[in-house]
């Protein structure tokens, strides 16, 4: 998504929906895990942007019970997902690798803006 559009990098909210088979990253782990069966998405959040992305999800089971970690590739959607995305105006979100972690830590800097101020604004 956010590689055929840039405008479209910014700030996962709120996410809701429901996995199939969802793959978690927990805390300290190398490798994702998977779920079985369908997956009620409680909590979505993370950033995107051209660079990857970074979400954690949480998720309940069939009785109710919770999973949280990373997102990881693999997790299917089973029946939607309401995602809202917050793209902040007049900034560019990156990722840079940080030399102490070795991880693609987030980057915020100052972009122009996608559109025009309008008449009488300050900017």
């Amino acid at each position: 998504m956010a590689k055929e559009d840039p405008r479209l990098c910014g700030f996962i909210v709120c996410g809701i929906g429901s996995l199939e088979n969802a793959v978690l990253r927990f805390a300290d782990e190398a490798e994702g895990v998977g779920l079985a069966g369908p997956q009620e998405v409680v909590s979505l959040a993370g950033s995107v942007n051209c660079d990857g992305a970074h979400l954690h999800l949480v998720v309940a089971d069939s009785v109710g019970r919770t999973r949280g970690g990373h997102l990881c590739h693999g997790s299917r959607v089973r029946t939607t997902m309401e995602i809202l995305l917050l793209c902040p105006e007049g900034w560019a979100l990156g990722r840079e690798r940080d030399a102490a972690t070795g991880h693609l830590e987030l980057t915020i800097s100052p972009s122009r803006p996608r559109h025009p101020p309008l008449p009488g604004s300050p900017g």
